[in-house]
C-alpha cells in the first residue's frame, strides 16, 4: 500500500489546518483528519461549474466562485465559459495558490494565466456585500464550494453564507434570472427550505464524485433569482 506524503501545511482563518498531501500519482488536502479534495475524486465539483453554467441566461456571464481548492471547479467554469464571460474566484488560504503553481503545477497547468479569470485573496462574503452594496458589478452566477455543504463549515464565520440572511444578500448580488449553486457532501432538506425562503427557485441535483458513477453521492443546489 502506497504511503501518503506530507507536502504542505497550511491554517485556514477561523478554521483547521490544510495538509496538502500526496498518494502514489494522486493528491489530496487534508482538512484536520478529514479528507477535503482529491484529484480521483473531483467529478462532483466540476459538475458545479458545467451544469450552473448551462443553466445561465446571460450571454456574456459574469461568474463568481468561493474557494480555489485544487481548482476544478474554476477550471470548468473557464472550459465552459461563453465568449466574453468571466470568472472571478474567491479564496481566502494565500498558500493554496502557492500549492497550485508549485506541487500541483501540472494539474494547474494555464490556468492562473487564463485573461478570462482572477483569483482574489478575499473572503466570498466580502465580494458578495459589495455587488449587493454597489461597489462592483452584480453576478450572474455565485458558485459555492467553501465548505463541506451548509452543514459542514469549514471555517468560521461561513455560517452567515447559509443563513437567510446571507441567501438573501447572495440573492440581491445576482442579476435577475442568476443563479447560486451551492455544492454539499450531503443533502440538506432545511437548507433547501431556506433557499426557497429567500425567494428562490430552486433545483437540487445528486453528482457522484467520480465520473464512473462511483464515489459518495455529492448533492448541488441551483437556486434562481425570478427574471
Amino acid at each position: 500500500m502506497l504511503p501518503r506524503e506530507t507536502l504542505a501545511t497550511a491554517r485556514v482563518p477561523g478554521g483547521d489546518t490544510l495538509t496538502l498531501v500526496s498518494h502514489g500519482r494522486d493528491f489530496v488536502i487534508m482538512l484536520g483528519r478529514d479528507e477535503l479534495m482529491g484529484t480521483r475524486m473531483r467529478f462532483s465539483e466540476e459538475q458545479l461549474a458545467e451544469l450552473t453554467l448551462a443553466r445561465l441566461v446571460a450571454s456574456r456571464p459574469r461568474v463568481l466562485i468561493g474557494g480555489y481548492g485544487m481548482g476544478f471547479t474554476y477550471r470548468a467554469a473557464l472550459a465552459h465559459l461563453p465568449e466574453g464571460g468571466r470568472v472571478v474566484v474567491a479564496e481566502v488560504v494565500p498558500e493554496i495558490l502557492e500549492w497550485a503553481q508549485g506541487p500541483l503545477a501540472e494539474l494547474t497547468g494555464e490556468t492562473l494565466a487564463d485573461p478570462r479569470g482572477e483569483v482574489v485573496i478575499a473572503d466570498v462574503a466580502a465580494l458578495i456585500d459589495d455587488a449587493v452594496d454597489g461597489t462592483s458589478e452584480r453576478y450572474d452566477a455565485i458558485l459555492l464550494d467553501v465548505d463541506n455543504g451548509p452543514d459542514g463549515i469549514v471555517r468560521d464565520g461561513n455560517e452567515r453564507l447559509y443563513g437567510r440572511g446571507g441567501l438573501t444578500r447572495a440573492r440581491d448580488a445576482l442579476n435577475p434570472g442568476g443563479v447560486l449553486a451551492v455544492w454539499s457532501a450531503a443533502p440538506d432538506p432545511r437548507f433547501t427550505r431556506r433557499l426557497k425562503d429567500a425567494g428562490f427557485t430552486v433545483e437540487e441535483r445528486t453528482v457522484r464524485a467520480r465520473p464512473n458513477n462511483k464515489g459518495p453521492r455529492h448533492t448541488i443546489w441551483f437556486a434562481r433569482r425570478s427574471a
